[in-house]
């Protein structure tokens, strides 16, 4: 180690190069993995909030939450240790008092009382017909508040801000709980009165004893990799990452390599003086290890702080466990590439090297 950071500070521009194309590199991993984690959280984050384990659908619906309908003979039947109601109906709202600021949210339909009803961080749980809880993007980014009027673009259906939530968004659309009676307003408008009312799912924690057949039973797991698009975007984004992973680890490998081949007269010097392969290949091993560390915990440590300044619509999260695997594996191949360079120490022959 004391050969390898020697070096360093005897030719501090060369491997500042080296850990600034390597703080380069990983800056874009850590940056993009936070981006398709956040991304990723935003399809599922209203779904996490229920702690569930089973939804239940009608098993004409292709697993597909909106496409269920579920009657009230269907729910008494059905026999589980805690069970849940949800209606769910995309929708376009607006603030009365600016019909030009229109926004894409989901609504969620519950009985206040069941377990998925969302924890109430500013404000109250709605309690009557008309009165809604929203989730806090709308507050952070769009400028809602508690008791501002919104109305429905399609019927134009007035209710009111009465709550926020946290962490409540569905396929990245903010979320807003309501109740039964008020999101059968949201999906009939007028004729609401004279529609039975009817629920897209239930949502089940522990075993389920009894349902009838006409519904189909599926883990919460299995339904958030069937949402549109959620399975695909994860595949697309980790492919791309880890590529960038490898090529972050081979960069720096070839970067060791030219560095060693540059050395090869130096090296067949200290090899003439007694100074084992073994001891400079480990030189080499470790000086990797420092720059690869240094490039990519620098790297770390900036998008950490990049993320503090971003604006709440930027769809990033940090996953502390996720970023510390990505270091751990970029650190790795780097010093894996590096072992090519030992091959080449090993060869050298003092006599051809010194000429």
């Amino acid at each position: 180690m004391f050969l390898a950071l020697n070096e360093i500070r005897h030719a501090k521009l060369r491997y500042t190069l080296v850990i600034g194309v390597m703080f380069l590199i990983a800056y874009l991993v850590f940056f993009l993995s936070g981006l398709a984690y956040g991304l990723a959280q935003e399809n599922r984050m209203a779904v996490d909030k229920w702690q569930a384990d089973y939804l239940l659908l009608s098993d004409k619906a292709n697993d597909t939450l909106n496409m269920s309908m579920i009657n009230q003979k269907q729910i008494d039947q059905v026999k589980a240790k805690e069970k849940a109601v949800l209606v769910q109906a995309p929708a376009i709202i607006y603030q009365s008092k600016d019909k030009n600021k229109k926004e894409n949210v989901s609504f969620f339909g519950i009985d206040a009382n069941q377990f998925i009803a969302p924890n109430i961080i500013e404000g109250k749980m709605f309690a009557k017909k008309g009165e809604v809880v929203a989730d806090s993007s709308l507050k952070e980014s769009k400028d809602y508040a508690i008791g501002d009027k919104i109305k429905i673009s399609m019927n134009d259906k007035e209710m009111t801000i009465v709550g926020f939530t946290e962490n409540a968004k569905y396929n990245v659309a903010p979320v807003l709980y309501t109740s039964l009676e008020t999101i059968q307003e949201v999906r009939y408008g007028e004729m609401a009165g004279a529609q039975e009312i009817q629920v897209n799912a239930i949502v089940v924690r522990g075993e389920i004893t009894e349902k009838p057949d006409v519904l189909s039973q599926i883990t919460i797991s299995d339904f958030i990799n069937k949402l549109p698009g959620y399975s695909a975007q994860v595949l697309t984004f980790g492919f791309m990452i880890g590529f960038l992973v490898v090529i972050a680890a081979v960069v720096i490998g070839i970067f060791i390599y030219v560095l060693t081949m540059q050395k090869t007269a130096i090296f067949g010097v200290m090899k003439a003086q007694g100074i084992s392969s073994g001891y400079i290949a480990r030189s080499v091993i470790a000086q990797t290890f420092f720059l690869a560390s240094v490039g990519v915990f620098t790297s770390l440590a900036m998008t950490i702080l990049s993320s503090l300044v971003l604006p709440a619509a930027v769809p990033f999260q940090s996953n502390l466990i996720f970023f510390a695997g990505i270091s751990i594996l970029m650190i790795v191949i780097a010093i894996v590439g590096a072992l090519f360079s030992v091959r080449t120490i090993v060869k050298i022959d003092p006599l051809k090297a010194i000429g």
